[in-house]
């Protein structure tokens, strides 16, 4: 775990942006039953929080991708980070909607993009990826070089990985999955042997099994 993906891990816990319920699941919109909720809207009212994220999302994007002339957030969660983060790189932003608008100039991509402009998404989590897939075809399809994505969070699922090299796309994420739940298990948080609970549910999520196991294997 690098001190980044620790002090990120540790930063989304104390504010409960990140927060593991392995023995109540939370059910998400697909039925899917899981042992963490995540809401890293949170970041933006914690200040000390939020400098931490966006230095971090500057310093990944001057990292991994040099070549970048313009950051772009998906709507609606990643907007606000990438304003901040583009304002810390002194560089151009605007973001995606989920859709076309039905007025005006009915635009999906909002602020200036120039054929051929080399662009980097930024984005607040990662499960499948489908959302953040959709938002870098609408950037091709009007012509941007998509170099990749930054995103504050991402699950680490099979699916999303899969569907994400499918498309062409490199993510880095400031933290992860894995790294959470290690740092929630040092710090007390959880129970140590709930990591392997966490980890069948991130592996399969589908596989509701995971709730009744017992961790006798981290013991």
């Amino acid at each position: 775990m690098t001190d980044t993906k620790k002090l990120i891990a540790k930063d989304l816990l104390k504010i409960g942006a990140v927060f593991f319920r392995p023995e109540e699941p939370f059910t998400w919109a697909s039925g899917i039953k899981s042992p963490v909720y995540c809401d890293n809207r949170l970041t933006l009212t914690a200040p000390e929080v939020r400098n931490d994220v966006e230095n971090a999302l500057a310093e990944t994007v001057k990292r991994f991708y040099p070549d970048a002339e313009v950051l772009m957030g998906t709507s609606t969660a990643g907007i606000a980070h990438a304003a901040i983060t583009a304002h810390l790189l002194g560089m151009p932003m605007g973001y995606v909607r989920s859709g076309n608008k039905d007025h005006g100039r009915q635009n999906r991509i909002e602020g200036r993009l120039e054929p051929g402009q080399k662009t980097v998404i930024i984005e607040d989590l990662i499960s499948t990826g489908g959302s953040v897939i959709e938002v870098a075809e609408a950037l091709r399809e009007a012509g941007a070089e998509v170099l990749g994505i930054v995103s504050i969070f991402t699950y680490g699922m099979k699916k999303g990985i899969e569907c994400l090299g499918e498309a062409g796309l490199k993510n880095v994420s400031l933290t992860d999955f894995d790294s959470v739940a290690e740092v929630a298990a040092e710090t007390g948080y959880i129970k140590k042997e709930d990591i392997a609970r966490l980890i069948a549910f991130r592996n399969n999520p589908s596989d509701e099994s995971w709730i009744n196991r017992e961790g006798s294997e981290n013991r």
